[in-house]
């Protein structure tokens, strides 16, 4: 049955059409007969009793670089009226972000929103992974200069990350006697603490891998590999991609996170792991389909849209 769905994303129209995985469930939507309608979050508008969104319907999608997208006017619509709302908004996860969550929950029972907003937002990204500590290298979350430092001292080299950023930015390697040291802490801890983990070496070559879950099942994996004097594997950040094969290792990750993303409504899920260790749990905009689908054959677009088909039917008979 043909759905109306409303996708909260970066505008459609300046992406990335090779690398993006949006662009891969849209197109899937649209092959289904799906209605499309997108909106980016700041537009969104509470009245008592409503909530409405202002953006544009998606006339047709395309494969084409440069010419991916016909869309129609702009328009406020109530995303009550809508099947299924679908959260692409990149972070980073700010109070905005958070805000968005708190709207979206207020729509009625007859819409699905994916993932679930209360889901998403109980589950930062550096945050949900502090609960499966036996598969992750050895970190810290902190907000005290003296406790980073220590925590450097007992394991070499590490590395700084602002506990609610993306995309790889603001990450640093750090090392003993590292001058960068008290500046990078100044950078990063004045608002919020910061995650420390030990340098994992074998990012260098083989990169971090990727896992897409769908329902908290893998569905397809690739390894990002940093580009030449960076530690950073992020794609937007200059990484690559190359085919990966799950080690047995990678399966007894994603058996042991999967049902706690199907229980949080975490139906669409990226996770992290360098060198066997999980370092992130991606609930909000997780990325790597579209070299997935090009590596495996596997069509990530219809196993999430199956997956979305399931839930809503598993509503309605409940």
């Amino acid at each position: 049955m043909p759905l109306r769905v409303a996708i909260q994303m970066d505008p459609i129209g300046s992406i990335h059409l090779p690398s993006d995985s949006t662009f891969v469930l849209a197109f899937e939507a649209q092959a289904r007969g799906h209605e499309l309608f997108t909106y980016q979050p700041d537009s969104l508008t509470w009245r008592p009793g409503r909530l409405l969104a202002r953006g544009r319907r998606v006339r047709a999608l395309r494969r084409e670089v440069g010419n991916h997208v016909d869309e129609g006017e702009l328009e406020a619509v109530d995303l009550a009226a809508f099947d299924v709302v679908l959260i692409r908004q990149d972070p980073p996860f700010d109070m905005g972000y958070v805000t968005t969550t708190h709207l979206l929950e207020l729509l009625p029972a007859s819409t699905l929103v994916i993932n679930d907003p209360q889901g998403i937002r109980d589950s930062p990204e550096k945050v949900l992974v502090l609960r499966f500590a036996e598969f992750m290298p050895p970190t810290l979350v902190a907000n005290h200069p003296d406790d980073v430092v220590a925590f450097q001292a007992e394991f070499g080299r590490v590395v700084v990350k602002p506990l609610y950023g993306h995309g790889g930015n603001g990450v640093f390697l750090l090392s003993e006697g590292d001058p960068n040291l008290g500046p990078v802490l100044d950078l990063l801890g004045r608002t919020e603490p910061v995650i420390v983990q030990q340098y994992v070496p074998s990012v260098t070559e083989e990169g971090d891998r990727r896992i897409i879950l769908v329902e908290g099942e893998p569905v397809g994996a690739i390894d990002r590999i940093p580009k030449a004097g960076d530690i950073r594997s992020n794609l937007v950040a200059g990484g690559s991609a190359r085919p990966a094969v799950l080690s047995d290792r990678d399966r007894e990750i994603c058996r042991a996170l999967g049902p706690e993303l199907r229980d949080r409504g975490l139906l669409l899920a990226g996770i992290d792991v360098i060198g066997g260790q999980v370092t992130e749990i991606n609930v909000t905009s997780p990325t790597g389909i579209p070299a997935i689908e090009r590596f495996d054959g596997v069509s990530v677009g219809a196993l999430f849209w199956d997956a979305v088909s399931a839930r809503r039917a598993a509503r309605a008979e409940a």
